[in-house]
């Protein structure tokens, strides 16, 4: 899989790396280069709903597009040698989420020669008011 995610980026073909991970594809996450940074978007699926009454997606799901959007970041930015794995992540629920696309971006952080620090951001409709943060580590090697 490292290959081809390498000869994907080296093509600049970043909406296909998020092909590669088959859970990417069940809730509907794609990644993409606009405006030169890197912005993951959770599509909106009825099946990452929660909780039908108030149209909110489940939290699991808005962890997981924040997770998501932090790998596809390290990607995006450095040259990898193994697959970043995840060592934690905190995730602040700011506001609901409503049934609608989400989009997410992140930042690193620090990066050392094993671990990286990375801050990731969700929002809707307006990146000034975000639904969700995530502060997240990986493991780089």
């Amino acid at each position: 899989m490292l290959k081809d995610i390498q000869s994907l980026k080296d093509k600049g073909d970043y909406s296909s790396i998020s092909n590669l991970i088959p859970y990417t594809r069940v809730i509907g996450l794609q990644c993409a280069v606009e405006d030169g940074a890197m912005v993951t978007r959770l599509r909106h699926q009825d099946s990452n709903i929660g909780n039908y009454q108030m149209a909110v997606l489940h939290g699991g799901t808005v962890a997981a597009l924040l997770e998501h959007a932090a790998i596809f970041q390290l990607l995006f930015e450095l040259d990898i040698k193994a697959i970043p794995r995840i060592i934690n992540i905190s995730v602040d629920y700011l506001r609901p989420c409503r049934a609608m696309d989400t989009q997410a971006s992140a930042v690193l952080v620090k990066q050392g020669q094993r671990i990286a620090n990375v801050r990731v951001q969700a929002w809707q409709s307006d990146p000034a008011k975000p639904v969700a943060t995530a502060h997240a580590h990986f493991l780089l090697s």
